[in-house]
């Protein structure tokens, strides 16, 4: 359903190396810059723009598809390395469904961004 998902960032180099991080072990990386920056696999579907001076960007919950579960546990362990805050750690969510493996973070900006894997184990 969704073509594409753009986020506003405070510090636009901070947010980007915290992507740059987290988004390789799912295979995603930058693909379009300057301006804006837009990750993706093949073609850019994610990306970081700029906030105007003095906005406070809203918090979003991001959800990036990972291949495996071992791809949501390098996400988690990426964003740790990188000082995320862990929201919760790489687990079976089975409220959302049985097989849902899923980690969330706090990216620089405050948003939720989770890895999940759909697959079973």
């Amino acid at each position: 359903m969704l073509d594409h998902f753009s986020v506003m960032v405070r510090d636009l180099p901070t947010s980007a190396a915290f992507y740059d991080t987290v988004l390789a072990p799912l295979g995603g990386r930058r693909i379009m810059e300057p301006g804006p920056i837009g990750y993706g696999v093949d073609s850019p579907d994610f990306w970081l723009v700029p906030a105007p001076a003095g906005a406070a960007p809203l918090e979003a919950h991001i959800a990036f598809t990972a291949p495996d579960r071992a791809a949501v546990q390098a996400f988690h362990d990426a964003a740790v390395a990188a000082g995320a805050e862990v929201l919760h750690a790489p687990r079976v969510w089975p409220e959302y469904h049985p097989t849902y493996f899923g980690a969330f973070v706090r990216d620089p900006d405050g948003n939720n961004v989770e890895a999940v894997c759909h697959r079973p184990g």
